[in-house]
């Protein structure tokens, strides 16, 4: 419930709030809307003492050069506009008691003694302010309230004018009441704005709002960052088995402990037989020990339970001295079987030919001479590849690993072995050659007109312990992480076979 709260309800609230907010306030309520507000309202009163009043003289002259006795007086700037979606028209305003004017200002314990129209948004509201149009001031009687009442004015967005007053105080003392704006606006309404100096409290809510969402996403990956995925498993896992697959393994390893926290894999790879026989001996360790090997167990394992991984890619490489890019099955055949001992013989250098095998086990040296060579090789000379490399001629020699027959092809002139391809091509001083014309592409691999492929499979020893780490990390490499890593060596998981046969040989 907790996580449906942070990982949906939130984010859905945060961007669903401020979008209402906006439709409430400019399709709704701000559809229509006139604002208005006081931007001056100043007493002026001992101005006729200062040694400059000659304007205040005037203003308190009668038209026959008498002088009124004003007391008290105040000068007041209204602004009103349109703050709205939509333009106001003259038939938005109500008609109240005066039949022109669509507006009016109250000014309590006050009343006008004159004003003006300043500051037009656009020089053509003038129109609305000549004779009969409503606009002028007068006193609501016994009630001590002035008035100003404004015409219909029509105003489009953002439009605005002011209004300048002149006030005299008619009762009361200290500060003057509030003035009020009186009138409806048909499909809106009539609110008191402020300056636009600071931001309105409705955004600074909303702006809270999105913080205290953001903040509790942040606090909920953090948590979540440091707690493990569903399906992870803490403690120890020993991978064994396949050198040739091991660098596949390792980085999609060292990708399952950053997913699963707790969880310390080992590796000790030493070959697909010597793998499937540890794990076999030792019963599993209970979930503890796992082998990964390429080639199917047979009957010599039958407490092992095999689960195919993907089809991995294999190729044959050759000393870059021999100057062969290429080769055919059957050339790869006599050169294996011994009927070829010169490089001459198919098309290279007049190097000896010098076969460097895996040794018996191997499932690299199992899948060779499965798919290529149809049969097993010549018995083996019992000689060491350095020893081999001493005579100066042709033979064969055996050694333990994906790396070793990469070193030895690297530094023996006129070497042949076999490998996996990823480990190849990135090995300097060998030259991953092409069977029949093909390269060790994933999508030959695919459509199998590369002949030179394995399966590699996960053995456990019967079926995992429930929660061990390596259920976890099995289910992890058939899963997305696990087959990115795959993917990315240019092998095919078996989930993207079309036919899936050829993950059962």
């Amino acid at each position: 419930m907790g996580e449906l709260l942070f990982n949906i309800v939130l984010p859905l609230a945060g961007i669903a709030i401020p979008v209402g907010a906006f439709f409430w306030e400019f399709v709704f309520v701000g559809r229509k809307r006139l604002g208005w507000r006081v931007q001056m309202d100043t007493p002026v009163t001992g101005e006729a003492e200062s040694g400059h009043a000659g304007a205040l003289r005037q203003l308190r002259q009668t038209a026959d050069g008498s002088e009124r006795n004003l007391q008290d007086l105040s000068v007041v700037l209204v602004r009103i506009e349109n703050n709205g979606a939509t333009a106001i028209d003259a038939a938005d305003y109500v008609t109240g008691q005066n039949g022109h004017a669509g507006l009016h200002i109250h000014f309590p314990q006050r009343r006008v003694i004159g004003m003006a129209v300043t500051e037009l948004s656009n020089p053509g509201l003038a129109v609305c302010f000549e004779p009969d149009s409503g606009f002028g001031h007068r006193e609501l009687t016994g009630q001590n309230v002035g008035v100003i009442d404004l015409p219909k004015v029509p105003l489009n967005r953002s439009d605005h004018y002011k209004i300048l007053a002149t006030l005299e105080r008619t009762t009361g003392s200290g500060e003057y009441p509030e003035p009020t704006m009186q009138g409806v606006v048909t499909g809106g309404g009539i609110a008191k704005t402020q300056g636009r100096s600071g931001a309105s409290l409705l955004m600074l809510v909303l702006i809270g709002f999105l913080v205290t969402v953001i903040a509790a996403m942040t606090v909920l990956n953090v948590v979540e960052s440091d707690a493990a995925p569903s399906g992870c498993a803490t403690g120890e896992l020993t991978v064994v088995g396949s050198t040739a697959f091991e660098s596949v393994i390792r980085e999609a390893g060292d990708l399952y402990e950053k997913t699963c926290p707790g969880a310390d894999l080992d590796y000790e790879f030493e070959g697909t037989d010597r793998g499937m026989t540890r794990v076999s001996d030792e019963r599993g360790r209970d979930g503890t020990l796992l082998a990964i090997g390429d080639a199917p167990n047979g009957a010599d394992y039958p407490g092992l339970v095999q689960r195919p991984l993907a089809l991995s890619r294999f190729t044959v490489v050759v000393d870059p001295d021999a100057r062969v890019t290429g080769l055919t099955v059957e050339q790869i055949r006599a050169l294996f079987r011994g009927e070829v001992t010169n490089w001459q013989a198919v098309g290279g250098a007049d190097l000896p030919v010098r076969v460097v095998n895996r040794f018996a086990g191997s499932g690299t040296r199992w899948n060779f001479e499965t798919r290529l060579l149809g049969s097993e090789q010549p018995a083996e000379p019992g000689i060491t590849c350095n020893q081999l490399q001493r005579t100066g001629g042709p033979g064969r020699c055996q050694t333990l690993t994906t790396d070793d027959v990469l070193t030895e092809v690297a530094e023996m002139p006129g070497a042949v072995g076999y490998s996996e391809y990823a480990d190849a091509v990135d090995t300097p001083g060998v030259v991953a050659v092409q069977i029949g014309g093909r390269t060790a592409t994933r999508e030959n691999i695919a459509d199998a007109s590369y002949p030179f492929w394995g399966v590699e499979y996960a053995f456990s020893y019967g079926d995992f312990v429930p929660g061990s780490v390596g259920a976890s990390f099995v289910r992890f490499l058939l899963r997305e992480g696990g087959q990115d890593v795959i993917r990315r060596y240019g092998n095919l998981p078996c989930e993207e076979v079309a036919d899936r046969s050829r993950c059962y040989p």
